[in-house]
């Protein structure tokens, strides 16, 4: 049983050894200024947005394209209307969106609806000559200066860059406020943190834009796994790309509500992850050894935590009742140590929340009291994601999509008070 708490306290140290460099991450999120940038010329874009049956939002979304602070001959927005059974193609033309409709019920997923996309804007509008992709879901709202922000760091060189992920309905409930908050703390210190010391960031679901270059030499959209946006990400870093981050490029995004919604995301989100991890996690070990900092980053990010998690939930699942079983009177102790892990989980999350709130709660659209309460939730949120992890690892997942009702304008998401 000594064993056993030994192992724990080996875990947590590697744990912390592991993520020691995240809260370098945070310190250079408070104290160093980002980088502004000013763009020599404007660029071309092509919008492209995978929409399955989102007839209530995908209007909102066009109309926050058309209504952008950049000279709207430089932007044609493609609408992917996947598999739809409503008006989504009729509402996303209407709003003037150029729409291409896809039925095919065996390559099921956003990574090949974006192929089959890229396939049809490479022979039918090569004359527009784009010089760079942007990626959205349909329940996105952008900000008006988005493309603009994005253009200024497009110019630099970066020929990926993902933008500020913020919240449609940050003050619905306890589940949409604990991914919201997980959104801007991954936007504020980790991918800002990256941009300023000049390592690669991430991309996050959706809000990033792909230089043409990048898809044309990829051959189109290749990723296919569970999570295609870490895929791309991770496949991007071994081959020695840097992502960029663009904080001043905000995005609104949609949050699950229901926990069945969630625990179906997140689940496909775990089973992603370790799909990544089997397909690329040796490329990115040998990055490492060849230098990269990112690639040891990403290989946090997309392993360690759920793997030592895992563990630690095996070993204790396993030896407490085994403990009570034998009376051994180290039974009482080990308890203790995983409580004490459970409230030191919760005593983290709860600091890195307090501190996403402080920096960001101007960018968070709730009531105070929906700010406040929704700290003390927040490591509550985490630590549901445990046991999800835990069913991923041994359940057949499947790509579904999560229905999307929040029909907002960008004023009514950034003024108006939830009830």
């Amino acid at each position: 049983m000594k064993t056993i708490i030994y192992l724990n306290w080996i875990i947590s140290i590697v744990f912390t050894l592991c993520y020691a460099y995240q809260f370098f991450y945070i310190f250079v999120g408070l104290l160093k200024k980002p980088q502004r940038y000013v763009a020599h010329r404007n660029h071309k874009f092509a919008v492209v947005i995978s929409a399955r049956n989102e007839e209530a939002v995908v209007g909102q979304l066009v109309d926050s394209i058309k209504d952008q602070n950049y000279p709207s001959e430089l932007v044609d927005v493609f609408v992917i209307a996947d598999n739809c059974t409503d008006d989504t193609a009729e509402v996303a033309r209407n709003a003037g969106a150029l729409v291409y409709e896809r039925f095919n019920t065996e390559q099921v997923g956003k990574g090949y609806a974006l192929d089959w996309m890229f396939k049809i804007i490479e022979t039918e509008h090569a004359d527009k000559e784009y010089e760079a992709f942007m990626i959205f879901d349909a329940d996105n709202l952008l900000d008006q200066n988005y493309i603009m922000e994005m253009n200024k760091v497009f110019d630099q060189g970066y020929r990926i860059i993902t933008s500020y992920r913020n919240s449609k309905n940050f003050g619905s409930n306890w589940i949409s406020g604990g991914y919201s908050l997980w959104f801007l703390r991954e936007a504020k210190f980790l991918n800002n943190s990256r941009m300023q010391l000049h390592t690669s960031c991430a991309i996050s679901g959706t809000g990033f834009l792909v230089s043409a270059d990048v898809i044309r030499n990829n051959g189109g959209w290749i990723h296919h796994l569970l999570t295609e946006d870490i895929e791309f990400t991770v496949d991007s870093v071994i081959h020695g790309e840097i992502i960029g981050y663009c904080g001043d490029a905000i995005l609104y995004d949609e949050q699950p509500t229901k926990f069945s919604q969630s625990y179906t995301q997140r689940l496909r989100w775990a089973k992603g992850f370790y799909q990544v991890f089997a397909h690329y996690g040796g490329k990115l070990f040998r990055g490492i050894f060849g230098g990269s900092f990112s690639c040891f980053d990403m290989l946090m990010t997309i392993m360690p935590a759920m793997l030592l998690t895992l563990m630690s939930i095996i070993i204790n699942l396993i030896a407490i009742p085994l403990g009570f079983l034998t009376r051994s009177p180290e039974t009482v102790d080990l308890l203790w140590t995983l409580l004490q892990t459970v409230a030191n989980f919760y005593g983290l999350f709860l600091i890195l929340g307090t501190i996403t709130t402080i920096t960001e709660w101007d960018q968070i659209h709730c009531s105070t009291g929906k700010k406040i309460g929704n700290l003390f939730t927040f490591p509550f949120f985490m630590l549901s994601y445990i046991p999800i992890a835990v069913i991923a690892l041994f359940k057949k997942v499947e790509w579904k999509p999560i229905n999307h009702s929040v029909s907002k304008t960008l004023d009514e998401v950034r003024g108006k008070i939830e009830a």
